[in-house]
């Protein structure tokens, strides 16, 4: 039998492992547009029909601001490769969790020093 102490840890436990299997499964089911999305992108930059994409990273962004009157939304970051015509590319592709789509960030850094 579980002693009291042992029930919020494992509660504990199983929301976690909950939230990194829902991570998971958000990332994957929006990898395959993410790509495509970088792809075109990379087609039009370099000019390129024939470029091709490849996944270098991805992970979850949980929104700047939470609390109990302000939310962000949640979304897939995917730091896509796009190479073709003797050139190459990188995009983030930025999807939003319960959104129609991904858009390209486009290459670079999002600030300036």
């Amino acid at each position: 039998m579980m002693s009291r102490p042992l029930i919020p840890s494992a509660l504990l436990v199983a929301v976690a492992v909950a939230a990194c299997a829902s991570q998971s499964q958000f990332l994957a089911k929006n990898q395959p547009t993410a790509i495509q999305v970088a792809v075109s992108r990379g087609q039009f930059d370099l000019n390129c029909p024939a470029a091709t994409g490849s996944l270098i990273s991805q992970e979850v962004v949980q929104p700047a601001l939470q609390g109990p009157y302000v939310g962000g939304i949640q979304r897939a970051e995917y730091t896509i490769g796009v190479s073709g015509c003797g050139e190459r590319k990188i995009y983030i592709v930025i999807c939003p969790e319960g959104g129609d789509g991904c858009f390209a960030a486009g290459p670079g850094r999002f600030y300036q020093d």
